[in-house]
């Protein structure tokens, strides 16, 4: 936590160094790029226009990153901010937009750049004028991994200020030490505020989730005086992700019946996951007849395309078709046809799923680099061999989309469950460095073992070995291709090599 012993003096908290050369940038050049702004020659005009003009235009393009540089270009070579205007209101209201309109957009650090080209010494805005406005917008660009100096900085001005116990201003650092994953710190500005808002208990509660500190987010929960949907949406997809689907399931029932909060579409959208990692077609269907009585699967495409995806986790394909042929035409969306196709492939139904592919380009549109997966998979596991090479032909030369590793592992699995290991050997050869791992060697390594072919398993054992050597799993697999082909004393002397080498060897499990 930062205290008022460690406060820096103004001059050492807001240095040029760093500023963005944008600066440099004449009025006549900027003129000529953006003519909307009608910026007046120097000469011609000594005062700038009043800071109104900029504002207008700002509020008006708030989106815009064009005419955001372009206000931000005119400030610094008309010397705006260096002349007392009486509305420094006005002024203030300037600045705050332009940081907050670089704290939103692709590049947040532009905001902190600008702020210290407004607190330099020869203009008359200093850091007295500022509002809580200032320092939440300010706090928010500073949630960046590189503005940590900044950040604290930030903090110290804060005491500096006497912000240091507004909501608002607190919130903001609050959420800038979170996406940091300064958790202790975080956790000092939140026990600190006097007062807080429910943004500011899911700040909190979404930083500990994020970081992985999903009990810890569930405490805090527990703490709030009163919960919102969101706050319960929050933790559920916390124990979602980690994988932990009964809890999730648990704190939705919750929700509903203790808290009576009814639960929103996204709160479904992560609640489908943990039903599916159960695989329970019961749960399935009740989540089914909520989004259906609330409405949601016709007015809302991503709860309709996460039921497909869902109904075939749980393997009733059935469902699956029926959601596709009653959903209209014009509703489909190239998530819906890839859930479909997708879901199909997992199930092992392949002509199903290069059916469904057909029917998405005769409705017009364009598969992605997921569809593709999608299909390719579905050939895969369906033994459509020809069909997938067609497919990863078609990808690559009429898409024009370039493949990565998970499309090389499909095409590689496929020629391998079909015995065509010299084929599979091939493409596995070609793909780019870049892109390679040992996983697809060990994939093609894996079909030399089924189909016993010893000369092709012992050049793929080089080759995972040359990239991962501590994996007990490739000697046993060459080891059992060795034993297939009743070369037992070589098998031996590999199975050997797994204690040497001290390789990594996974104990066996079971679920039942």
């Amino acid at each position: 936590m930062v205290s008022k012993m460690s406060l820096l003096k103004p001059k050492h908290l807001f240095s040029l160094t760093g500023f963005v050369t944008v600066a440099t940038i004449s009025s006549t050049t900027i003129s000529h790029r953006f003519p909307c702004l009608e910026i007046p020659a120097p000469s011609s005009s000594p005062k700038p226009k009043h800071p109104q003009h900029l504002l207008s235009l700002l509020l008006k393009h708030p989106s815009q990153p064009q005419i955001l540089q372009q206000v931000h270009c005119y400030i610094i070579t008309s010397g705006l901010f260096h002349y007392p205007f009486h509305d420094t209101s006005t002024c203030l209201l300037l600045l705050n937009n332009v940081i907050r309109c670089y704290s939103r957009g692709p590049s947040p650090q532009l905001a902190l750049h600008f702020f210290r080209y407004t607190q330099h010494s020869h203009t008359f805005f200093t850091y007295p004028s500022l509002d809580t406005f200032s320092f939440a917008f300010l706090s928010h660009a500073s949630a960046n991994p590189n503005c940590t100096r900044f950040g604290t900085q930030l903090h110290a001005l804060v005491f500096k200020v006497g912000f240091q116990f507004h909501m608002y201003v607190q919130t903001g650092l609050l959420q800038m030490y979170s996406s940091w994953g300064l958790l202790v710190e975080a956790a000092q500005v939140f026990y600190q505020m006097l007062c807080k808002s429910l943004v500011t208990w899911n700040v909190f509660i979404t930083g500990l989730i994020r970081w992985g500190e999903v009990e810890l987010a569930l405490s805090v929960f527990n703490q709030m005086p009163s919960r919102s949907v969101v706050s319960w949406t929050l933790v559920i997809d916390g124990y979602t992700r980690r994988n932990q689907p009964m809890k999730a399931l648990t704190l939705f029932r919750e929700m509903i019946q203790v808290d009576g909060i009814e639960p929103t579409q996204v709160t479904l959208l992560t609640i489908f996951p943990a039903i599916a990692n159960i695989g329970c077609i019961k749960i399935c269907q009740s989540a089914h007849g909520y989004a259906e009585k609330r409405g949601f699967n016709s007015s809302d495409i991503r709860i309709t395309n996460a039921l497909i995806d869902l109904y075939a986790k749980c393997g009733c394909i059935a469902s699956v078709n029926r959601f596709l042929q009653e959903l209209p035409d014009q509703r489909k969306n190239l998530v819906s046809w890839t859930s479909a196709i997708s879901g199909f492939a997992m199930n092992g139904m392949g002509r199903e799923a290069l059916e469904t592919f057909e029917n998405m380009e005769k409705a017009g549109l364009s598969p992605n680099r997921v569809t593709f997966l999608s299909v390719l998979s579905a050939c895969s596991h369906g033994g459509l061999v020809q069909e997938g090479l067609d497919f990863f032909v078609k990808m690559v030369k009429d898409c024009k989309l370039v493949p990565d590793i998970k499309h090389y592992g499909c095409v590689i699995d496929m020629l391998g469950r079909a015995g065509r290991l010299e084929e599979a050997e091939k493409v596995a050869s070609q793909v780019p460095h870049e892109v390679a791992n040992a996983v697809m060697w060990r994939t093609l390594l894996g079909a030399c073992s089924v189909h016993n072919n010893v000369d092709i398993g012992q050049r793929v054992i080089r080759k995972v070995l040359e990239m991962e050597r501590g994996h007990g799993g490739d000697y046993v697999l060459m080891s059992n291709i060795l034993v297939g082909v009743e070369r037992f004393k070589d098998a031996q002397r590999l199975r050997d090599m797994i204690d040497k080498r001290i390789a990594f060897k996974l104990p066996g499990y079971s679920i039942v």
